[in-house]
């Protein structure tokens, strides 16, 4: 009878430690994943075709070609595709690598991974919203933060501030 009572208990916690577990894992998972989830159809629709290859298909523009590169007004630089406000001007900084550059993102607003497409390791920076390809952070960025966020002006729109 011992015995019984032994393997069914451990039985049973197993099976509720695994079900309870499992579906925390995943419902914890489904919230980090992009809260705007859109068709690829939809995609083309709403962006040009320059900003749908960079922030849907991890493309890059020209360097110098942005017309965002250049501005020095004060305002928020937000994700062309949803509109969430991912840099501040404040932050911006000439880095003379022909792409808009900032020191710093707002926090929270942008998502980081590793990405080797060119041979080596980068972090890559997506929106953390609707999950749009940005551009690249790297190391060799101003004193105030050291780092260099490299983001495609086509990810980009610019609203200033009054």
């Amino acid at each position: 009878m011992y015995k019984k009572l032994l393997i069914l208990s451990v039985v049973a916690l197993f099976l509720s430690c695994k079900g309870n577990s499992q579906k925390t894992k995943e419902a914890t998972k489904k919230q980090t994943l992009a809260k705007v989830e859109k068709t690829d159809a939809e995609w083309k629709k709403e962006l040009t075709p320059l900003q749908y290859n960079v922030l849907r298909k991890a493309g890059t523009e020209r360097a110098f070609s942005s017309e965002l590169l250049n501005i020095k007004e004060k305002g928020i630089y937000s994700c062309a595709a949803c509109n969430t406000p991912l840099f501040k001007s404040e932050h911006k900084f000439k880095s003379g690598t022909g792409w808009p550059s900032f020191d710093r993102p707002i926090k929270g607003n942008v998502a980081f991974d590793v990405d080797y497409k060119i041979g080596y390791k980068r972090t890559e920076e997506h929106c953390a919203v609707c999950g749009g390809h940005l551009g690249h952070v790297f190391n060799d960025g101003p004193k105030t933060t050291g780092e260099r966020h490299c983001i495609n002006g086509a990810a980009l729109k610019f609203t200033p501030t009054k």
